[in-house]
C-alpha cells in the first residue's frame, strides 16, 4: 500500500492532494512525506506514523523472546539505549544489523540507528509485550517493563 493511500484513509489528505503531491514528485523529485509536509502542512509525526504503518505491512514479524540475540549484536548498544529507543539488536548479517522494535517506535528507533550505529540497520517488528520481555531478559533495568514499551511508563533519572 502506498503512503498516500494510507494518508487518505487516515483523513490526512484527499485524493486530489495525493495527486498534486505525485505530480510535484514527477516535476521536481523529493520524498512523498516531505512534499506532503511542504505543500499541505502535514506534520512530521503524522508522516512518520503513516510511513511506519506502511513499513509494518511488509516487514518481517518475529518473536524476540524465542530468537536469541547474538553477543556481537547486543554489544552495539547499552541497556539505557535499548529501553529509551525501544529496540533490540538481534544479529549482524554481513554488514547489516538486524533490530527488533514495534511499529509505534519504528521511526524513533530508525533515527537512533542512523545517528549512532555505524552499520546499516534493518528492522523487523514485534508486539510491545514481546519486546518488553526480550529487553528485560537481555538488558535488565529496574522499573522497566511492558508499560514502558507500550508508552505508559517513563525512565527515572536514577535508573539511567
Amino acid at each position: 500500500m502506498r503512503i498516500g493511500e494510507l494518508m487518505v484513509r487516515k483523513g490526512l489528505l484527499t485524493e486530489e492532494q495525493v495527486e498534486a503531491i505525485l505530480s510535484e514528485q514527477i516535476e521536481r523529485g523529493g520524498a512523498f512525506g516531505a512534499l506532503a509536509e511542504e505543500l499541505f502542512g502535514i506534520g512530521e509525526p503524522e508522516v512518520e506514523d503513516a510511513w511506519a504503518e506502511q513499513y509494518a505491512i511488509f516487514a518481517e514479524q518475529i518473536d524476540p523472546r524465542t530468537e536469541a540475540p547474538t553477543a556481537d549484536a547486543l554489544a552495539l548498544i547499552d541497556r539505557r539505549q535499548a529501553w529509551q529507543f525501544r529496540l533490540l539488536p538481534v544479529r549482524v548479517e554481513g554488514s547489516e544489523v538486524v533490530f527488533v522494535t514495534t511499529t509505534s517506535h519504528l521511526a524513533r528507533a530508525l533515527r537512533f540507528a542512523i545517528r549512532h550505529i555505524e552499520s546499516p540497520a534493518y528492522f523487523v517488528l514485534t508486539a510491545p509485550g514481546a519486546l518488553a520481555e526480550a529487553l528485560a531478559a537481555h538488558y535488565p533495568m529496574d522499573g522497566m517493563d511492558a508499560r514502558f514499551v507500550e508508552g505508559r511508563g517513563f525512565i527515572r533519572n536514577d535508573a539511567a
